[in-house]
């Protein structure tokens, strides 16, 4: 029988479970809202007890040889323990992962930043197999990052490292971010941006489906507002193209999915942007895992750090 791990990815409204095997295949897999009653039950508390009931509905025969963790946060992925999160979750600051899931399951745990499990995802089996110097970037409350180069992903010291959302695009008369500066990438090239936006021109705009639906329609005003939109995405991304000189640029979350309307105007937006020798080979495109992405490259984060 193949190899079986057990893969959970954290985010700030849920928790998504899957049992996966050695290449990859998502066996099975569930969720729970991990703020059902506003945060009142610590987040790693129900992150816990669903991951024993999912354990138990597989079966003793489908016990895991460890247990990778995507996170949301700022991880501290040498701990395993969440080191920031900008103010945003309740009680999540400082919540350790790898010693209370190893504590309660008797298993080696690894822990790592969820755009960075993205990306290994990707990598692994996904929309980016094959490549060796990716990054990969994570489109919605916020906005998320992941850089491999050579074949290895960027963790940094603490393994904080890839918080491409907090580079300051904006810095001297930007907006503030939740981070306590101003400026950040995210504050204009997240979802929430967007959303933010397209309320001011119409309340009814109040998530990424309509605003879309709209400029589909030939609404000319959300039509520019999305153009501005993407163009903050594209600067943010050329500027990184710069620095790495990846091979291909992924972009995850939600709205990936709108391929004429965000992937295809994002990728004409970086390629003029960039010096010309960069663009050259450079490939830019939507990732393939969507939600199973955060647990599929926690379990390739830890069968390449602990298995």
């Amino acid at each position: 029988m193949k190899q079986r791990y057990l893969g959970i990815d954290i985010g700030g409204t849920a928790v998504k479970l899957g049992l996966v095997d050695e290449d990859g295949a998502v066996l099975a897999r569930t969720e729970r809202s991990v703020n059902f009653d506003g945060y009142h039950t610590p987040i790693l508390t129900t992150v816990e007890r669903a991951a024993a009931e999912f354990l138990a509905a597989c079966g003793t025969d489908a016990r895991p040889a460890g247990i990778g963790v995507s996170a949301t946060g700022q991880i501290d992925s040498t701990g395993g323990v969440v080191a920031g999160t900008c103010g945003n979750l309740p009680g999540w600051d400082g919540a350790p992962i790898r010693a209370a899931l190893e504590t309660a399951f008797a298993l080696p745990v690894t822990v790592a930043n969820d755009a960075n499990c993205m990306c290994l995802g990707e990598a692994w089996v996904g929309a980016a197999k094959g490549y060796s110097d990716v990054i990969g970037i994570t489109i919605g409350t916020g906005l998320g990052g992941g850089i491999l180069t050579g074949g290895r992903l960027l963790e940094g010291f603490r393994g904080l490292g890839g918080e491409l959302g907090h580079m300051r695009l904006h810095a001297v008369d930007g907006e503030p971010c939740t981070c306590g500066a101003r400026g950040c990438w995210e504050r204009y090239a997240s979802t929430t941006a967007l959303v933010r936006r397209a309320k001011a021109l119409d309340p009814a705009l109040d998530n990424g489906r309509a605003i879309f639906d709209q400029a589909a329609a030939g609404n000319a005003a959300v039509a520019a507002l999305l153009d501005d939109w993407e163009e903050e995405i594209a600067q943010g991304l050329a500027g990184l193209v710069h620095l790495f000189n990846p091979q291909l640029l992924l972009i995850g979350g939600g709205v990936s999915a709108q391929q004429q309307l965000l992937i295809e105007p994002v990728a004409a937006k970086v390629r003029a942007a960039v010096m010309p020798a960069f663009a050259q080979g450079l490939e830019i495109r939507a990732a393939a895992l969507q939600n199973d992405a955060g647990l599929v490259g926690a379990v390739q984060y830890f069968r390449t750090h602990r298995a």
